[in-house]
């Protein structure tokens, strides 16, 4: 009992916040049932305990910000931009989870390819870029949190190594574009929400090991992360979009007056430009970092 009286507001908000989704789930999803009619109990229960998350993980950032700004001076150790790309990158991560988005993306696959590429390329870089860890650890202060941050830290670093970041993440792309796969994720929400923690907790780690403070990797081998997976990823997209057949089937006809096959196509080539895009920015800013150093060397 002595460590709840030192207990950090971060880790209350936790508490709180997955208590109040338990405790508030089965009301939403009466009324939920009640307004529409068939709609999933447990999917409703998994949205409530989600968006309080998303809420707690925003009070515990902002929590450890405002300890550290008190110690060391405001925008000291995690400054004003990182702030700013840890709210950029969680209003996307709503967006992606909360808004219409995802709400069309059950009867389009190429809403469904820009959910996905929200969550890879957008929202996990410029969270890992954020300095997120560092905020727990200030949030984090009292012993029991510090040691369990530590344990959390060490197993992400382990998986953060380059070679286990890169696979992962790529695992989780190639299998879950697998046919059979995506459509069960479609029939099964709680195989649609692990489909979507394999996607953004994957990106994460492969971020982290690419761009992370606290597992910085030469700038060669960040490249190469870089270049590979966006070469694989716009494999991928090449094949959805020149296949001659429709993979998969929504299980509506599509959105916009898309045939199946065009859906997939458009879906395609979002994952093709998208995430192509984002690759190539992080890879011309891990080459300016790189040359960087030689530039000021030549004019000394």
């Amino acid at each position: 009992m002595g460590h709840l009286t030192v207990r950090p507001m971060s880790g209350i908000a936790v508490g709180a916040g997955v208590g109040i989704a338990l405790a508030l789930a089965p009301l939403a999803c009466a009324a939920h049932h009640e307004s529409v009619g068939g709609t999933s109990c447990g999917r409703v229960a998994l949205e409530a305990l989600l968006a309080l998350l998303l809420l707690a993980c925003a009070a515990g950032y902002a929590a450890g910000v405002a300890r550290l700004w008190r110690h060391a001076g405001r925008g000291r150790g995690i400054g004003r931009t990182d702030a700013v790309r840890f709210a950029l990158g969680w209003i996307t991560l709503a967006a992606a989870l909360f808004s219409p988005i995802d709400t069309f993306a059950e009867r389009s696959f190429a809403l469904h390819m820009v959910q996905h590429e929200l969550l890879m390329v957008v929202a996990a870089p410029l969270l890992v870029a954020s300095r997120t860890f560092e905020a727990w650890i200030w949030a984090l202060r009292g012993r029991s949190g510090l040691r369990t941050l530590a344990v959390i830290g060490s197993a992400w670093r382990w998986l953060a190594a380059p070679s286990r970041a890169w696979w992962l993440h790529a695992a989780a792309l190639w299998l879950w574009h697998v046919p059979n796969f995506f459509a069960a994720a479609l029939e099964n929400d709680g195989l649609h929400a692990l489909q979507h923690l394999s996607f953004f907790g994957s990106a994460l780690l492969f971020w982290w090991a690419v761009q992370g403070r606290g597992h910085r990797v030469r700038e060669g081998t960040a490249l190469t992360l870089l270049l590979t997976t966006m070469l694989h990823m716009n494999a991928l997209g090449l094949l959805l979009t020149f296949s001659p057949d429709a993979w998969y089937a929504q299980g509506q006809s599509p959105l916009f007056g898309l045939s199946a096959l065009e859906d997939q196509q458009l879906g395609g080539l979002v994952m093709w430009m998208l995430g192509g895009m984002a690759y190539v920015i992080a890879g011309l800013r891990v080459a300016a970092r790189w040359l960087a150093p030689q530039r000021q060397a030549h004019r000394i």
